[in-house]
């Protein structure tokens, strides 16, 4: 939880769905947060959901006044047992949530959170051209480890990834 009472950061709850995808497909106009083209339904994102375990890769809601201003997520990265260590992060902020702090609040909750889920490294998966999103993570100490030239195809305009990691010690907590 936040100290600011009217914030509260908790385990995304099934009821929680829509507005979860709500906010992912906001972003999808805007071709800066997501590769997906269209957007997705409540019932296909099911599954992804479900997939979701709160002592293994958590989902988180921030709540902000009982709206749901933003939400979080951690995503086995790469799927092999060696890298049990090591999650994705992804972060969504609501478009009336976006310059308040929202983002900063979610990424000190995962932060905060990486002992107790065995997590070491962080990676975010972020568009070269987001660069809201890459000053967010920089600003947790994040640090470009690579970089994909031209791997996407966003309206007939070739964009770049850029991948930032950040390894999690005890005093980031």
């Amino acid at each position: 939880m936040n100290r600011d009472q009217s914030f509260s950061i908790e385990f995304a709850r099934r009821e929680d769905l829509p507005a979860i995808v709500g906010i992912y497909n906001s972003t999808i106009a805007g071709r800066m947060a997501t590769a997906d083209l269209e957007p997705v339904t409540v019932e296909s994102r099911i599954p992804w959901f479900e997939a979701h375990q709160e002592d293994h890769r958590p989902l988180w809601v921030l709540r902000h006044k009982e709206t749901i201003a933003g939400w979080a997520s951690l995503q086995s990265f790469y799927g092999r047992p060696a890298y049990n260590g090591t999650a994705e992060i992804s972060i969504y902020v609501h478009e009336d949530s976006r310059g308040t702090g929202a983002g900063s609040r979610l990424v000190q909750h995962i932060l905060n959170e990486c002992h107790r889920l065995g997590i070491t490294t962080l990676l975010g998966f972020v568009f070269g051209h987001n660069e809201p999103s890459i000053a967010l993570l920089r600003k947790f100490g994040f640090e470009q480890w690579g970089y994909y030239p031209r791997v996407a195809v966003l309206d007939s305009i070739e964009r770049d990834l850029a991948i930032l990691g950040k390894r999690v010690d005890v005093e980031d907590k």
